[in-house]
């Protein structure tokens, strides 16, 4: 069972946001980290496009209770899917590839939770 991020106790962290102990804090370092560190993976893809794209997807990131982090699912247009077929298996690899993520407390026991990501998706051929 998900749990709803807003509810938890503590939300999941980074180890660059461990030392703030405001939850608003945290929680703002968390999105922050996170939409850095998957923006600074795409940017190192090489991207073909036959059209210019731009469109902003949303990525669900389910956050296990194990420290377990995968891509659970991403919604675009179908148009963007058919420009970019290899989008998925790029966002893949930029979720694989984030530092180690603590997954949330509530009261008191990592739970899971799913992270939606805003993603804006600008390329020209």
């Amino acid at each position: 069972m998900d749990v709803d991020f807003t509810s938890v106790d503590v939300s999941p962290s980074f180890k660059v946001c461990d030392s703030l102990i405001d939850r608003d804090k945290k929680s703002s370092c968390f999105r922050t980290t996170i939409r850095q560190e998957i923006s600074s993976s795409l940017a190192k893809q090489s991207i073909q496009v036959t059209q210019s794209v731009d469109e902003t997807i949303e990525v669900a990131i389910t956050i296990q209770s194990n420290k377990e982090v995968k891509l659970t699912s991403i919604k675009s247009s179908d148009s963007l899917l058919v420009i970019l077929p290899s989008l998925k298996a790029i966002l893949k690899k930029s979720v694989e590839e984030l530092p180690a993520i603590y997954p949330a407390i509530k009261r008191g026991i990592p739970v899971t939770t799913v992270y939606k990501l805003p993603i804006r998706i600008a390329v020209k051929n």
